[in-house]
């Protein structure tokens, strides 16, 4: 399978809530890394499965769209956009950068870097001072 009909599938899992066709799109030892949260690392496609089925079941309006990609030799670059409703009501917005390597026609591995959005954010000043500088305003 080509790289973008791999991504199309797992867009079309995820919008489909079809657990079994996402788990397809997954090498048994996938490796998951979200770098600006070390301790949320897994190995396998079972953590994967384990996921998404909690996430399906919390929100069964879940969405996902892809805003752009880029594919490169046997990478993918997403930038998403997900969406949905939680059981209490709440909203779910979350956007941001997969880049995957797929190996076999499945994604062997993922660095995640997608974080819930900031509707009423501080501005970039006061994120400058916060993150850059270590003042809080």
């Amino acid at each position: 399978m080509d790289l973008e009909s791999l991504l199309l599938k797992l867009k079309d899992a995820f919008n489909s809530h079809d657990i079994k066709l996402l788990i397809e799109c997954f090498d048994e030892t996938y490796s998951s890394e979200q770098p600006v949260h070390p301790g949320r690392t897994f190995n396998g496609q079972e953590q994967v499965k384990k996921n998404w089925a909690s996430n399906f079941t919390e929100m069964p309006d879940f969405s996902a769209l892809i805003l752009r990609h880029a594919i490169s030799n046997n990478s993918i670059w997403a930038e998403w956009e997900w969406r949905g409703t939680r059981q209490d009501k709440s909203k779910l917005l979350m956007r941001g950068v997969t880049v995957m390597g797929v190996e076999g026609g499945k994604i062997k591995w993922g660095r995640l870097y997608v974080e819930p959005v900031e509707m009423n954010g501080k501005g970039i000043e006061a994120a400058v001072e916060e993150v850059m500088h270590g003042k809080k305003k």
